[in-house]
């Protein structure tokens, strides 16, 4: 068994206050679940309204399996037109 993680940094430029920033990242992370059948929370910056990290997980039998789906995830979040800019992303997959 193997355990994907993935954390991305976000940039809310045109956000103005934390109740827009929370609107952005409930549809990015419905979107998120609904699409890809992966956990994803909001695990960092809570109180900066133009900055959100955001964590993802996902469980499979394969390395590559688990690589690929976060990576299709990142690839997501980029080609959306969601209002964020992607700062830097990280991916880690850890055996169990």
């Amino acid at each position: 068994m193997n355990v994907g993680m993935c954390k991305i940094n976000l940039r809310l430029p045109e956000n103005m206050s934390l109740k827009g920033k929370r609107q952005v990242l409930k549809s990015i992370i419905g979107r998120v679940r609904n699409k890809f059948n992966v956990s994803v929370a909001e695990v960092g910056n809570h109180d900066r309204w133009q900055l959100a990290t955001i964590g993802i997980c996902c469980v499979s039998n394969e390395n590559r399996h688990a690589n690929e789906m976060l990576s299709r995830v990142v690839d997501f979040v980029i080609n959306s037109r969601f209002e964020v800019e992607i700062l830097d992303y990280e991916i880690e997959i850890l055996p169990v």
